[in-house]
């Protein structure tokens, strides 16, 4: 791995961005004026170019931000000037340090090399779980399915943030179960490695003054607190008195100025609530400044397949996601959809292409709600994970679908999972209760079966960027329609019968 020349050059260069960031965010947040602020944005566009360097055509990747930040009443400028003036000073600086130069620019560089040098998926996100206990009980929560015993050991966290920085990885995201109930080992894990940053997945019951103090003091902690709309829809799923406390939580996260946003779960019972203009503007209101939606997953014995929302509430999520970004409108919060933003990551990115999973027993599965694994954090190192039977899958079969509107091996293309799973031979990990492939994607063959057309429809009506680094195979990159078909309506997409699967590779029959 990384050697002791390059350890000390890594500093060295942290250092360096350290100094400037810092100077920059204090001229920033002291700014008198737009004007100013824009100088200063420029700058740090111009350090950041420095350091990435220009396209292998010449051109500079950097000239559209540019321009963007030259107007000082473009939406979205002024919602970064007031992140930046309700942000603490001293968390905003390691903040940026560890998200913006860690992450974005050092480790996405290392990654990408990597990528190359393994012959494996390398992700920018790696998430784990500290414990599966949890003060709460959630309608249809598969998280539920793994029971409360199992915790992972610190030795074990620190082992999966030490080797992931190695490979590049610099992010790190923490679910469970609660994770706040390992708070003590969590903190100690943040202050150890505090080059990194770590996001917590939190219901948020157990933030108080005093953790709120010790994130400030940190300032690589950020936090996404699970909301689902009113007080009614919220507490019909997540229990009585969780919409009283996740006001309190966020009431104190933005008194201390700590930048948060939320982890907001639709289903068919309260999509129309969350995606309510005047509920958006709320959490936006009260601090929080992004957001990931998450479509509902009928993952586990626990699971409610009737929580999953209809095609026509999808089709309407999309549009008003994305009327949120990029519509004429002043909401200060962005949004993410975890299944419906697939074009903009490039489709599936589960099984290392972006991020994996590591529940609390150390399984590593390609996907939070893909509870299969072939390896353990107990007996094998990270790259070992990456480079196991079922991770290879997902490396050589992605993209799933050429139409990223279905990117899921399970929700949308369940007959790929049941070949992965198959062929590979990984195991279940639900330690509670197990689930077979077949129970799992027997629950999403119809909603697969409906959504497709819906899809394949929506997807030729949008005008689509035009992809960049994608991260796939060598032979999909150079042979892309061994991963597209062309439909008869002329819409491109992934069909079962039209293509057959062998330990991840896609190719047409008969080719």
């Amino acid at each position: 791995m990384a050697s002791m020349i390059e350890k000390t050059k890594h500093a060295a260069e942290r250092k360096v961005f350290e100094k400037l960031i810092n100077g920059l965010v204090g001229k920033l947040q002291g700014a008198d004026s737009d004007e100013e602020r824009t100088k200063i944005y420029l700058q740090l566009i111009d350090m950041a170019e420095k350091f990435w360097g220009s396209s292998p055509d010449g051109t500079s990747k950097f000239d559209f931000v540019r321009e963007y930040v030259k107007n000082p009443e473009n939406r979205w400028v002024k919602f970064i000037n007031k992140v930046l003036d309700e942000t603490n000073p001293q968390y905003a600086k390691k903040f940026l340090l560890n998200l913006g130069y860690e992450a974005f620019f050092k480790g996405t560089k290392l990654i990408r090399e990597n990528r190359k040098k393994y012959d494996c998926n390398i992700p920018w996100l790696i998430l784990f779980d500290p414990t599966d206990a949890c003060n709460m009980h959630c309608v249809g929560c598969w998280s539920g399915t793994y029971g409360h015993k199992n915790n992972m050991s610190y030795e074990h966290m620190d082992k999966i943030v030490t080797q992931g920085k190695e490979l590049g990885t610099y992010l790190y995201m923490m679910t469970g179960g609660e994770p706040l109930v390992r708070k003590k080992d969590i903190l100690r894990l943040a202050e150890e490695h505090n080059d990194c940053m770590f996001a917590i997945f939190d219901n948020s019951t157990l933030i108080d003054e005093e953790l709120c103090e010790k994130v400030v003091e940190l300032g690589n902690i950020t936090f996404m607190l699970s909301i689902e709309g009113s007080p009614d829809t919220n507490d019909a799923r997540r229990g009585e008195g969780h919409y009283d406390a996740v006001m309190h939580a966020m009431d104190l996260l933005k008194k201390y100025g700590i930048v948060y946003g939320t982890s907001i779960c639709y289903t068919r019972q309260n999509i129309e609530a969350v995606t309510d203009e005047k509920f958006i503007r709320f959490i936006a209101d009260k601090g929080a400044r992004f957001g990931f939606y998450f479509h509902y997953m009928p993952v586990g014995q626990n699971a409610v397949p009737e929580l999953m929302p209809t095609v026509e509430q999808r089709e309407k999520i999309i549009e008003k996601i994305r009327w949120v970004r990029t519509g004429d409108n002043d909401i200060g919060f962005f949004p993410m959809d975890f299944q419906n933003d697939g074009e903009f990551v490039g489709g599936c990115i589960a099984g290392g292409r972006n991020y994996f999973h590591i529940n609390a027993q150390g399984d590593a599965e390609p996907c939070v709600f893909i509870h299969f694994s072939n390896t353990n954090i107990r007996d094998n190192s990270i790259l070992e994970m990456l480079q196991s039977p079922l991770f290879k899958a997902y490396h050589e079969g992605q993209p799933f679908n050429r139409n990223h509107l279905r990117p899921c091996p399970m929700l949308e293309n369940p007959q790929l999972l049941r070949e992965i799973v198959e062929k590979t031979g990984a195991h279940g990990t639900n330690a509670e209760s197990d689930e077979s492939v077949e129970h799992l994607c027997g629950k999403c063959d119809n909603y697969s079966a409906e959504w497709g057309p819906v899809a394949d429809r929506i997807w030729a009506n949008q005008k689509h960027l035009k992809a960049g680094y994608q991260n796939y195979t060598i032979e999909k990159v150079e042979n892309p329609e061994l991963a597209a078909f062309e439909h008869s309506d002329g819409t491109v997409g992934l069909r079962p019968e039209d293509l057959e699967f062998k330990y991840g590779k896609v190719a047409k029959k008969n080719a």
